[in-house]
């Protein structure tokens, strides 16, 4: 007698797919603990200018920030539309003197910062392009009284198109 057998029968086995859950909860946990959100609601709008020449910061944890520009709708019915100073989080009015609150900004954030890494503070302006110089040169003069002597100016980096010249 002979045997029958069946061709074409076994195919593919399935993928086991048990463990699934667990790695995306793995990755979902990892993502929640290792991701940081934006610690600063930036209130005036800055339009940063080009620059040719760029450099990333080291280490940001050492860095402060300043912004100088027009604010938000939201914050322009409170303030008006002149241009306002916000120092990390915190805006800064012309009403009261600005310059010493950049004082005091610089003397509380060098004290967050460990004994060795205090005069490697950086402070970092971010300045939108249509603030006119004086302004700027006024926060300079304020960081230089706090003896804030690192700054930064952030730019970003020039486009340049290959097929256009300048």
């Amino acid at each position: 007698m002979s045997k029958f057998r069946k061709k074409g029968g076994k195919g593919l086995q399935k993928i086991n797919t048990s463990s699934l859950p667990d790695i995306v909860f793995m990755l979902l946990f990892f993502f929640m603990v290792a991701t940081t959100m934006r610690e600063t609601e930036i209130q005036v709008r800055v339009k940063v200018p080009e620059a040719t020449e760029v450099k990333k910061l080291e280490k940001k944890s050492l860095v402060s920030y300043i912004y100088i520009g027009r604010p938000i709708a939201h914050v322009a019915r409170m303030y008006g539309t002149e241009p306002l100073i916000q120092l990390n989080d915190k805006l800064v009015s012309e009403e009261g003197i600005p310059y010493e609150a950049i004082q005091d900004f610089v003397l509380f954030e060098r004290e967050k910062l460990p004994e060795a890494d205090k005069s490697k503070m950086v402070i970092s302006m971010r300045v939108d392009q249509d603030i006119s110089m004086g302004k700027v040169d006024d926060v300079k003069q304020s960081l230089r009284r706090a003896k804030a002597l690192i700054i930064n100016y952030s730019a970003k980096k020039e486009y340049r198109n290959q097929g256009r010249q300048r």
